[in-house]
This record gives structure tokens, C-alpha cells and sequence, in this order.
């Protein structure tokens, strides 16, 4: 009876162990689970309040860039930007910047400071260099124009301007010619890109020109080779902010003085008189007669 008794109060107590046992585990699972929540929600918290938002790894310049210079390797780092404020056209793959192909090198076209933005439009393609050409845009040409410090805007033009082309000159051959010498404007908002051998915009104070050089299509070309060879041109800067579209303009001697055209004096038409000549005598009569013709 006694040995029953022993094994029951054995048992019994192996089974009050167990339960204690599972119950405290239970409960420091669950307080590890709350612990976990508790923290994801105070992260949370402080990732709302610091205004956290998402970034992606985009290329910026390492150091001052300056127009033909070649990009490498150790030129660019890369810096953590807003997901939502990527410029457009950004390099965020260093194999896309420099793929692994033959001449792969780049060079700068655009002046780039430390931390900026490497874009497509600051560099040439892969083993381009860093010539006029490759600045052209598809469809234009290049062409150069003879200019003056008083056509060229007194050496305050630069690589990236866009002007005005005017001409002055006489119409030569026309019904026009006698209204003497005209001035017109004939193309704008041609683009500069290159003054004198500068094609880059790293220009600073003002520079005499002889010369600039301007994209244009090849019906624009055509225009500024007949009026260069036909008269003088001259330059108007455009300004970064206007857009305004210019309207045709065309001032000649007469309507810059305020001279207005005189009109012809009237032609007198005399009138005929016929007559018939008699003798009467010594004398002659002269007697008026209707005229037949």
C-alpha cells in the first residue's frame, strides 16, 4: 500500500514539474514575441519622425571635372540619393557608365563639381572623345560665322548661348533696290557651341571672338552662307529666360529716319490744238479746227 501510494506521489509530482515547465516556457515565448513587436514598432516610429525615405546608389563626380577631360574609375563614388529625386538620364551602374567593351573611355563635355550627378549628357559615349562632333545633336551641322567685337556682343558670348542672326545688306536686282541698304532678321535662336576653338562652357570673363560656330539644320546653313556672303550679320544674345517667339523684323533707311515716301507729281497733259493756216493777203490766219486724231 505504501509502495502505491509513493509511485502515485511521484507521478504526481513529475507532472506538476512538466506543467511548470511548459508554462514557463509559454510564457517567455511570448514575452520575446512582445519584446520583437515592441521594437519593430519603436523603429518604425523613429524611421517616421526622421522622415526616412527610400535611396538608391547613384555615380557622382569624386572631384572637379572640366570639359574634355577623361572620366576613370577613381573619378566617381557613389552616394545614396532619394528613389524620387533621381536626375533623369543618372548613371546608377558603374558597367553601364563604363561597359566592358573596346575603347570604353569617356570624357567630360560639361563641367562637373565634386558630387554631382554623372548624366548621360555630361559625357560622350563610350570611346567618343571629347570633340565637336559629338556635341551636334542628330539632323544639325556645324557652321561658323565671321563676327567683330560689335557683332559678337561685345566677347559676352558663350558655348550653350542661343542668338538672333540679323542681316544687313542692299537688294541688289529687285523692285527694292532703291530703298537702299535693309537690315532683317533671319533665323532665331540658333545655338552656339563653340567660340573660336572653345567648344566647352568652362569661360570665364569676356573673349574678343573672331569667330563662333553654331548648330543648325542645312536649310538653316544655306540662309546664313547667302546672307554672310551677301552682307553683314550680326549677333543678338537671347536670354535664358525668354521664350518668347520672335516675329519678322525689317527696318530700312527710309522707315528708321521716318521718311515717308513721296508720291509722283502728276503729269500735266497739254491739250492739242489743231488749226489750219490761210493767207489773207499780206498775212496768215491760223483757225482752230476739230482734231481727227
Amino acid at each position: 500500500m505504501r509502495a502505491v501510494f509513493g509511485l502515485v506521489l511521484i507521478i504526481g509530482i513529475a507532472l506538476a514539474g512538466g506543467a511548470v515547465y511548459m508554462a514557463r516556457e509559454y510564457i517567455t515565448e511570448n514575452q520575446a514575441k512582445l519584446a520583437q513587436e515592441r521594437k519593430l514598432r519603436e523603429e518604425a516610429l523613429a524611421n517616421a519622425k526622421a522622415g526616412v525615405v527610400p535611396t538608391v546608389g547613384v555615380l557622382v563626380s569624386n572631384r572637379s571635372l572640366k570639359y574634355g577631360e577623361r572620366l576613370n574609375q577613381e573619378d566617381i563614388r557613389v552616394v545614396q540619393w532619394p528613389e524620387t529625386a533621381i536626375p533623369e538620364g543618372a548613371f546608377i551602374d558603374a558597367a553601364v557608365l563604363f561597359p566592358d567593351i573596346k575603347n570604353n573611355e569617356r570624357y567630360v563635355l560639361r563641367s562637373m563639381e565634386k558630387d554631382e550627378a554623372i548624366m548621360e549628357v555630361k559625357v560622350t559615349n563610350p570611346g567618343e572623345t571629347a570633340g565637336l562632333r559629338s556635341q551636334l545633336p542628330k539632323g544639325m551641322r556645324a557652321f561658323a560665322i565671321s563676327v567683330d567685337v560689335a557683332s559678337g556682343v561685345s566677347g559676352f558670348l558663350r558655348p550653350g548661348d542661343t542668338v538672333d542672326v540679323y542681316w544687313t545688306g542692299s537688294l541688289r536686282g529687285t523692285t527694292d533696290a532703291g530703298r537702299g541698304e535693309i537690315t532683317r532678321l533671319v533665323l532665331t535662336n540658333i545655338e552656339l557651341v563653340a567660340v573660336d576653338q572653345i567648344a566647352g562652357s568652362d569661360v570665364t570673363g569676356t573673349t574678343i571672338a573672331r569667330t563662333v560656330t553654331v548648330a543648325a539644320t542645312s536649310q538653316q546653313i544655306a540662309a546664313l552662307a547667302q546672307a554672310q556672303n551677301t552682307g553683314r550679320m550680326s549677333l543678338a544674345l537671347v536670354g535664358a529666360q525668354d521664350d518668347e517667339v520672335a516675329e519678322v523684323v525689317e527696318v530700312d533707311q527710309q522707315s528708321l529716319l521716318g521718311i515717308q515716301e513721296r508720291a509722283p507729281a502728276p503729269v500735266v497733259v497739254e491739250k492739242k490744238v489743231c488749226t489750219i493756216r490761210t493767207r489773207r493777203g499780206g498775212e496768215t490766219v491760223e483757225t482752230p479746227i476739230p482734231c481727227t486724231n
